[in-house]
């Protein structure tokens, strides 16, 4: 089944945009996956098609009205009621691999894009919707938001890249960095590939990329280190097969 993916949005003519491009675009083209847009003003009841009001309480900007886009939420909803619906917003929950894992396990993704200073709070009161912030920091709207939520999904299907095990081996995959990376040729700049990765030793080389993204990881992002701790770190090369020999 096609995995179908419908954006919400003020400006449905900047979609595919760069998801027609590289492997999200040629998947769209094969149909793998499905992309549909609706535009938020056509939910508008009044001759101006207004979809926002200024803040209650006083301040800068506007805000996107709750009736407007509840109405655009329950159409959404009527048509695709299996699939998640997702709020674009700084003030989600971070974005991660492993939620988009499950993301791209399923049917498939209706994302709502925010834009002016943010979303009518009632609407999360009153409709199903998950809040979903892709880092700490503001863009215009929610569309770019949503190109990097559909590009880490799209990647994912089965048949988007080449190989079945490309992405079991990436940054926050089982809570690590990836490990560095090295190709032709051999020097460059007087710098050279790490001898292990040209020992043909796979076991050699499994072990030191492990270790690699362990230090990685430490040195960049040892968030993710206190995080998910020792519970993600298998055993010294060779152990882990010892130990399966032995049991069987």
């Amino acid at each position: 089944m096609t995995w179908a993916a419908t954006v919400l949005t003020l400006y449905p003519e900047m979609f595919p945009g760069p998801l027609g491009h590289s492997l999200a675009g040629r998947a769209l083209g094969e149909g793998i996956w499905s992309l549909e847009t609706g535009q938020i003003r056509d939910f508008a009841t009044d001759r101006h098609r207004s979809v926002d009001d200024t803040p209650a309480g006083g301040g800068a900007g506007m805000v996107m009205r709750a009736d407007v886009l509840a109405r655009a939420v329950d159409d959404l909803l009527a048509r695709r009621p299996e699939v998640p619906l997702i709020a674009m917003t700084p003030r989600g929950r971070p974005l991660t691999q492993a939620y988009v894992r499950t993301l791209a396990a399923g049917p498939g993704a209706s994302i709502l894009c925010g834009r002016f200073e943010g979303i009518d709070e009632r609407l999360f009161e009153a409709r199903p919707i998950v809040p979903l912030s892709i880092g700490d920091y503001v863009l215009s709207g929610g569309e770019t938001a949503a190109f990097v939520l559909l590009d880490a999904c799209v990647r994912l299907l089965p048949g988007v890249m080449g190989a079945p095990t490309s992405g079991e081996e990436e940054s926050f995959e089982g809570g690590l960095l990836e490990y560095p990376h090295y190709t032709r040729p051999y020097e460059w700049e007087g710098r050279t590939i790490p001898e292990v990765l040209r020992s043909g030793d796979h076991a050699k080389i499994a072990a030191w990329r492990r270790a690699k993204a362990v230090e990685e990881t430490r040195l960049r992002r040892p968030d993710l280190i206190e995080r998910h701790g020792d519970a993600r770190r298998p055993p010294p090369s060779g152990a882990r097969r010892k130990e399966e020999s032995d049991k069987s």
